[in-house]
């Protein structure tokens, strides 16, 4: 983690590529897709996102980035309005975010979150079988879809084993884009990341923002499993970066077809750990409201990135303090402009 990139420089060197390429972003008023959104435009592509709810809070609506870009509003599950988009827009390159992302409510209503992740990703990928144009494809999945493993860290040879509805919805979605991949040879590339974390995340019962904003609201954090629970923490804008690796590896390197790949930092960290780190960041001596509430969840997650390393050149742009250091910035203006309203 010592060797960090200039994170401009890194965006610079890919410009060639992305020059007023039509790329087709799902999920982009997500943590992860506002950041990507941001990146693709400062690279000069030509972005059309699929948006299916105004979140007016959203990094992509808050920052402008939705006046960069062209808007198809639309659901993930409604092929129809896949295929018109990358007809209509003649998109070359899909990067396929859209997911229901929390654990909990995939455990209250298992039903939304197959029906977006597994349904909404076959409904992409059969969209793109029809639409020739398309040439690369990146899937976003999870370490989740690993499932339970008594071997850590995963590497990209460990079974797809989910056994809860979140974690079961990201092993079936992995799966079907290796399907598309082998069965009709659709140029497509998973990924598999650690728990992301970064400004714009607007999900509070997740450790990152809820402790941050419980501090800046003078509250104790609250932490709902046991604070044991260990976890390989990714800061958003490396997630961005790394999607896009992918893609241009992708149009270079065809065999990558039906590949996934780990993006980590390898670290193991506890939710209590990291609760801590974030308490001190922000000088606060406040104490963790520790309830021990969570169910159905992985107990220890964290992920082996050489392959990424060997075969794509991937390095992260930053360390987990540096994203925890931009991502308290970002949330201290956002709550700070929340509070003046």
């Amino acid at each position: 983690m010592e060797n960090v990139v200039n994170p401009a420089k890194s965006a610079g060197a890919s410009r060639a590529f992305w020059q007023d390429r039509p790329t087709f972003v799902t999920g982009g008023t997500g943590l992860v897709g506002s950041w990507l959104v941001r990146r693709l435009t400062e690279a000069g592509a030509d972005v059309v996102c699929l948006v299916r709810d105004w979140v007016p809070q959203s990094e992509l609506v808050r920052a402008g980035l939705v006046e960069r870009v062209k808007v198809v509003r639309g659901d993930i599950r409604d092929r129809e309005v896949l295929e018109r988009a990358l007809g209509e827009y003649e998109v070359d390159t899909v990067i396929h975010l859209a997911a229901q992302t929390i654990v909990t409510i995939a455990n209250r209503n298992p039903l939304s979150t197959f029906e977006t992740n597994i349904a909404g990703t076959w409904n992409l990928l059969e969209a793109c079988r029809r639409s020739p144009r398309v040439r690369q494809i990146v899937a976003a999945s999870s370490d989740k879809a690993y499932g339970d493993q008594d071997i850590l860290p995963y590497d990209e040879n460990t079974p797809l084993q989910g056994q809860h509805p979140y974690d079961v919805s990201k092993s079936a979605a992995d799966l079907i884009a290796k399907t598309y991949a082998v069965s009709y040879g659709l140029p497509v590339a998973v990924t598999r990341c650690g728990n992301f974390y970064g400004g714009g995340d607007l999900n509070w019962n997740r450790i990152v923002p809820g402790t941050i904003r419980s501090v800046l609201r003078g509250q104790p954090p609250v932490i709902r499993s046991d604070g044991n629970f260990v976890r390989d923490y990714f800061y958003v804008e490396d997630g961005a970066a790394a999607y896009m690796l992918l893609a241009e590896k992708l149009a270079a390197q065809p065999e990558l077809t039906g590949e996934g790949f780990n993006f980590s930092y390898g670290n193991q960290i506890t939710v209590l750990e990291l609760t801590r780190r974030i308490l001190s960041l922000m000088g606060s001596n406040l104490e963790p409201d520790i309830r021990n509430e969570a169910s159905n969840e992985i107990r220890k997650q964290f992920l082996n990135a050489d392959k990424a390393r060997k075969l794509l050149g991937w390095s992260p742009l930053f360390t987990l303090e540096q994203g925890l250091d931009k991502t308290i910035a970002w949330y201290r203006d956002f709550i700070g402009m929340e509070s003046q309203a």
